[in-house]
């Protein structure tokens, strides 16, 4: 049975990554029926975790996995990895008998509970002792909804989670009333000020993307551009010598690198480390999500008929988070990009093949099932297919991403 997941980033109050949340899609309605819908549901989200590697799936952050009440009882939830995984108890999930045994057996184990979509109730006292993390929809209980259930049940040790947080505006109110985990795309979308002037440092990189994406590149000229950055250069010969590329004698110059990866190789990896540089002062996540979204883009096309279209689909997801690296909005950054119209005209909303690409990668980012099975038929992209895509552009983004770093 195939498995599909995807994952959103849940932040601390530093905006750095405190574990993902994942999202699954069982195949239960695609693939099999089943008298006990529920029972072979939480099954299938079970041993789904035994198909993949957590620790390169999260980076070795905690994983935030929904249970419901059939899992909990057959305890499922042990199978998995206590030190990698924070059990995430559904609302649905009431405090009898049967449930409190089960929560107490996992703290027990040394699993972190948290409570989901959280609204107090006198029944659920118990379940609120046990907790570790309280997820609360800071747009379904309002701010001062919010507020009052944090300030009604707070105690030393137990952490808060505001939910539904997709901006800054969000993010800081949730901030101010204490909160202490933050899920969302709110860091990915930016902070525009009126005539807000570019740092020298990411004009710089925004010109070299600029200059290696021309229609022509000059081979020498890519050279130079990486020569005249001393930690590019080194950046590079670490890059071409680590374990990824497996070649059995060291390489030493820039000239060698550039020949053993290709010209369409060593501009996905100079983007990449412009990409990096020019959000330093951003959520490293950022990075990660961008450079994720690209191989993932990149690699959807190769299994679309539009393989011949990869490294424009790789750009497209790219780009797609360039107006939050640099502030600015993304139609004007666009105008001075030079690369495919056809891209452009995607990443601003407009229908054609890329936007198509682009919108099942989305989609199976956010976990949107429905979507995503439209935009695969349209597209005629073998679902299937999906899942081992999206993990090999998670582990060519920790590997290139590695590289971005001395």
């Amino acid at each position: 049975m195939d498995v599909f997941l995807a994952r959103q980033p849940i932040f601390d109050r530093n905006l750095r990554v405190y574990a993902y949340e994942l999202l699954f899609r069982s195949g239960l309605e695609n693939y099999f029926n089943h008298p006990d819908r529920d029972q072979a549901s939480s099954k299938v989200i079970a041993d789904s975790f035994l198909l993949f590697d957590l620790q390169s799936l999260t980076g070795g952050k905690k994983a935030f996995v929904n249970v419901t009440k059939d899992v909990l009882l057959k305890e499922y939830a042990m199978l998995l990895p206590k030190e990698l995984v924070v059990v995430e108890i559904l609302e649905t999930v009431e405090a009898d008998p049967g449930v409190m045994a089960s929560c107490a057996n996992l703290k027990a184990h040394g699993f972190p509970l948290a409570l989901d979509d959280f609204v107090y109730k006198e029944n659920n006292k118990a379940l609120i002792d046990l907790a570790d993390i309280i997820k609360v929809d800071v747009l379904e209980s309002g701010i001062e909804g919010s507020r009052e259930i944090k300030n009604r049940i707070a105690r030393p040790g137990l952490k808060f989670l505001a939910e539904k947080v997709e901006t800054q505006e969000v993010f800081e109110q949730a901030m101010a009333m204490g909160y202490d985990l933050f899920p969302g795309y709110f860091f990915s979308k930016p902070v525009i000020v009126s005539k807000k002037d570019v740092p020298p440092y990411k004009l710089h990189f925004l010109r070299m993307l600029q200059e290696i994406h021309r229609p022509e590149v000059d081979y020498r000229r890519l050279e130079e551009i990486i020569k005249q950055d001393v930690s590019m250069s080194y950046k590079l010969i670490r890059y071409i010598n680590s374990p990824f590329f497996g070649i059995p004698s060291e390489i030493h110059s820039i000239q060698q690198a550039l020949m053993l990866l290709g010209e369409r190789e060593i501009k996905k990896w100079v983007t990449l480390i412009a990409v990096a540089s020019m959000s330093e002062d951003k959520p490293m996540e950022l990075v990660m999500h961008a450079v994720v979204r690209a191989g993932f883009c990149e690699a959807l096309a190769g299994i679309s008929h539009a393989s011949d279209k990869k490294s424009d689909m790789f750009l497209m997801g790219l780009f797609s988070l360039i107006d939050a690296m640099m502030d600015r909005p993304l139609a004007e950054l666009l105008k001075e990009m030079p690369i495919n119209p056809e891209v452009k005209s995607a990443l601003v909303g407009e229908t054609n093949t890329y936007r198509d690409i682009f919108e099942i990668a989305i989609r199976y980012e956010k976990g949107d099932w429905v979507g995503f099975s439209e935009r695969c038929s349209r597209q005629r992209v073998a679902e299937d297919e999906v899942p081992a895509a999206y993990m090999r552009a998670i582990a060519w983004a920790r590997e290139g991403l590695g590289a971005t770093t001395a």
